[in-house]
């Protein structure tokens, strides 16, 4: 029974390592809460007082003083960067996408209302000034 509960815990830190989280957020500071959480197990669990978990508390410091290093927190904020950029583009090609869609509409709706009203309809774009721009 200690040895499956340890082995899970084992194996939750090394998720954290790797950033893979299952249960915690991604980018969690690596600390005996986060992997007793990261292992399905209470905050408060992993006890310095508890022989068994010497060992584990060793490599849990470890892996914190490496998350903790400048060179790997430059390299998680980048990625984070990235990943916001990504994501901001991808929302900016979906807005730009509806937009397009929207105006495509609209100009097939003034075509046809044109067509059964026999009248010109006001153009959809306005020019600096305000001034109407001639539609081709």
């Amino acid at each position: 029974m200690v040895k499956d509960s340890l082995s899970d815990y084992v194996d939750a830190l090394e998720r954290l390592k790797e950033g893979k989280p299952v249960v915690v957020p991604k980018g969690t500071k690596i600390t005996n809460d986060a992997v007793a959480l990261e292992a399905g197990r209470g905050k408060g669990s992993i006890k310095k007082s508890r022989a068994v978990f010497s060992d584990l508390i060793e490599a849990i410091d470890e892996a914190a003083k490496a998350q903790a290093s400048p060179e790997t927190a430059r390299k998680d904020q980048l990625a984070r960067v990235k990943s916001k950029a990504e994501q901001y583009r991808t929302e900016l090609d979906a807005a730009l996408g509806r937009e397009l869609c929207l105006l495509r509409e609209i100009f097939e709706l003034k075509k046809e209302l044109k067509r059964l009203t026999g009248k010109n309809i006001i153009p959809l774009l306005t020019g600096a000034n305000g001034q109407s721009v001639p539609e081709s």
